[in-house]
């Protein structure tokens, strides 16, 4: 009976937990601060950025969901296009030592030459602390937050759950739509959406 009840009991904390880190985060409300170093040793904060549109990045690039993004060029598209608009762009890494997608020091920096990636900054969050302030379940996991502050996207990068490049141009990109309306000061049509991709790589 033990043997029955412990994974249920161990699946239900799990999901408790997850709502309760989930939680901290919601739509329409302030975006919890956070302060990370990054790749190039600066330190960011995110309330700095107040009065700028902000995508937070979850990313790991041994991931098959992150790489369909980068090896077509897609993401590298998306942070040109926006940070040339003024948007501040950070990609965040939550994966703890040891784990997939971690890295440091010159492996780090020879690991985002190689990618191309144009980001405002590529933050390094091996406690996973903002990750789970942030409730980031996947990688990619993408939110917005407008120039006051508040979160006004999460979830996926759109709307095809798949590793195929393939699927990219016949995707509706929900980042894009999320900034585009942002930009033009319109309403976004959807505010959440189911994320998708591999799990992040958490210390625990």
């Amino acid at each position: 009976m033990n043997r029955v009840r412990r994974p249920l009991i161990l699946t239900m904390l799990l999901a408790s937990t997850a709502a309760a880190w989930a939680s901290l985060a919601t739509i329409d409300e302030k975006a919890p601060d956070f302060e990370l170093t990054a790749a190039d040793g600066k330190t960011y904060i995110l309330s700095d950025f107040k009065g700028r549109h902000v995508v937070l990045e979850w990313v790991n690039f041994g991931c098959p969901f992150v790489r369909k993004h980068y090896d077509s060029g897609n993401m590298q598209a998306l942070q040109k296009t926006y940070t040339d608009s003024g948007v501040v762009w950070l990609s965040i890494s939550s994966s703890a030592p040891g784990k997939q997608g971690h890295y440091t020091g010159e492996a780090l920096q020879a690991q985002l030459k190689k990618e191309k990636a144009v980001p405002t900054a590529y933050l390094v969050d091996e406690t996973g602390k903002v990750g789970h302030l942030y409730g980031a379940l996947t990688t990619p996991h993408m939110y917005v937050i407008s120039p006051e502050g508040r979160l006004v996207y999460a979830g996926g990068i759109d709307n095809i759950k798949s590793t195929k490049v393939a699927d990219i141009p016949k995707a509706t990109n929900y980042v894009a739509e999320a900034l585009d309306c942002c930009l033009a000061g319109t309403e976004i049509s959807q505010k959440t959406t189911a994320p998708y991709g591999c799990s992040v790589k958490y210390a625990n």
